[in-house]
């Protein structure tokens, strides 16, 4: 069987990718989380590397705490730049081919249109600046590679999705932005965006999100609506709701719709319609109670 190496298996990501994989008689996960594996380590990785031989590295390890990243600047750079860096080098090294997750975050959010593969980044946030240091670092150090920038990603573990309908349990009213827009994404749409590509030599940069697109309010609405929820949605600007969060709030892309030009130039591969993917996941009752 060929060895797939999957970093970061623990979060949403990761454990749709195990999901789709986990019948197929051609790949075998090879699950590493941070207690298993230091991407920031290059020793560390080229050991794993070594004893793995894999076919491909999937990458979806990520400093992900927007807030965060704004006052944990250096283990942001390590782990969303560094990390990329380190298995670039040893997937080259060994011949294999990596699959590096990537985000919306890398553009200002000042575009009216959806952003495509070939306009410039601009990150505003520490988190974009790294995530975008990463994708740099993948393209200068790995030989054969694929970058995937998603967003607004639900799955399997903590998300926008399972928050919402928290808040909903005991609450009459949430208060939501509507002013930034973007794709809710599913975790399984994406692993099977990414199951599609990697045995293809179709390498380079894409997008990839659901189709269509919605702000943050009207998803929750439709969120509610879905899981049979009365609780009312309150549409505020980013600016009122940033003055009732305490400590350090990094600045969110205000437009954040991505277009999968590159896939629709490409290949015959479509992502589902936001809409049908999360009717898909609140079906399936995935996000539990808590």
């Amino acid at each position: 069987m060929k060895k797939i190496i999957v970093t970061g298996c623990n979060g949403q990501l990761g454990r749709a990718i195990n999901k789709l994989y986990e019948a197929d008689m051609e790949y075998e996960c090879i699950n590493t989380d941070v207690g298993q594996l230091d991407i920031t380590d290059i020793d560390a990785v080229n050991k794993l590397v070594d004893g793995v031989k894999p076919y491909a590295i999937i990458n979806c390890a990520a400093h992900t705490n927007v807030n965060g990243c704004e006052t944990d600047i250096d283990n942001a750079y390590r782990i969303n730049a560094i990390g990329p860096r380190n298995l670039s080098i040893a997937a080259t090294r060994y011949g294999a081919r990596l699959m590096h997750i990537s985000t919306d975050y890398v553009f200002d959010g000042n575009a009216s249109t959806p952003y495509t593969e070939f306009d410039t980044p601009n990150p505003k946030a520490v988190y974009g600046k790294t995530k975008l240091a990463g994708e740099n670092f993948v393209k200068e150090f790995a030989k054969e590679y694929f970058i995937i920038r998603t967003a607004w990603l639900y799955g399997d573990g903590k998300n926008f999705v399972k928050t919402m309908l928290n808040l909903s349990e005991n609450h009459d009213k949430v208060t939501v932005v509507g002013d930034q827009f973007g794709s809710p994404t599913s975790a399984d749409e994406l692993a099977k965006a990414i199951a599609y590509l990697l045995p293809t030599d179709n390498f380079g940069l894409f997008h990839g999100t659901c189709e269509g697109s919605t702000n943050w309010a009207d998803f929750t609405r439709e969120i509610y609506r879905l899981a049979g929820r009365s609780t009312t949605v309150e549409t505020v600007t980013t600016e009122e709701y940033n003055k009732n969060v305490s400590g350090i709030s990094a600045p969110r892309p205000a437009y954040s719709i991505l277009e999968n030009y590159m896939l629709k130039l490409t290949t015959d591969f479509m992502f589902s319609d936001w809409e049908k993917a999360i009717a898909e996941y609140i079906a399936g009752g995935s996000y539990g109670s808590r």
